[in-house]
């Protein structure tokens, strides 16, 4: 049987619920919901850990409680248990480079400066895993953006985010069911239906 490992990325504890930087954990927390699958906290990962059978394979959901900058931690500590190829492992983070309401899914990659794809290369040793990148956009011309991204978004961006989530899930979906290829040519960019919302932010 399959084994595949999802993972979100985000800081733990009620400060950063819901934060801009915690968008993994958004994604992860969907697919938790959509499924059905609950959540235990294993501590010889550092991580919370929720598993689902879908159709014929096993599926490890983990949100890494390590804090963001040390998320290699956990996702290597998972890996090692339970074995999974790395071909097998997709990684849901925020991107403050993609607008809010845009997906970018890739096979492979740079960190692109984010602590926490820096920590997994680091402790894997290897960029060869797929990752899907949730815009939470930045305020214009900011380069400084600590606070924004972890701040929590805002009432109006509710209903985008919504959307967001349903289609990065699907897209994670369509990966497990159909590749990469066919995942990133139907869901890489705008998340449909937002276009025009995007264009009035």
């Amino acid at each position: 049987m399959s084994l595949y490992l999802l993972v979100g990325l985000g800081n733990p504890g009620g400060e950063y619920a819901k934060t801009r930087h915690n968008a993994g954990f958004l994604v992860l927390g969907e697919l938790a919901r959509r499924w059905g699958a609950s959540w235990d906290f294993e501590k010889k990962f550092s991580a919370r850990i929720a598993k689902v059978r879908r159709g014929e394979c096993q599926v490890l959901l983990c949100q890494p409680q390590t804090f963001m900058n040390s998320s290699g931690e956990a996702v290597s500590a998972v890996i090692g248990f339970y074995q999974v190829p790395t071909n097998q492992l997709l990684v849901a983070v925020d991107d403050a480079d993609l607008p809010l309401g845009e997906l970018r899914m890739r096979p492979a990659g740079s960190s692109g400066g984010h602590h926490g794809l820096e920590s997994i290369e680091q402790h894997l040793g290897t960029r060869e895993y797929a990752r899907l990148r949730v815009g939470i956009g930045r305020r214009d011309g900011e380069r400084e953006i600590t606070n924004y991204v972890l701040g929590r978004f805002h009432s109006t961006e509710a209903p985008v985010l919504d959307k967001v989530l349903a289609a990065a899930s699907d897209q994670i979906e369509c990966w497990m069911d159909s590749g990469l290829q066919k995942a990133m040519s139907l869901f890489n960019g705008p998340v449909a239906g937002l276009e025009n919302e995007r264009k009035e932010q």
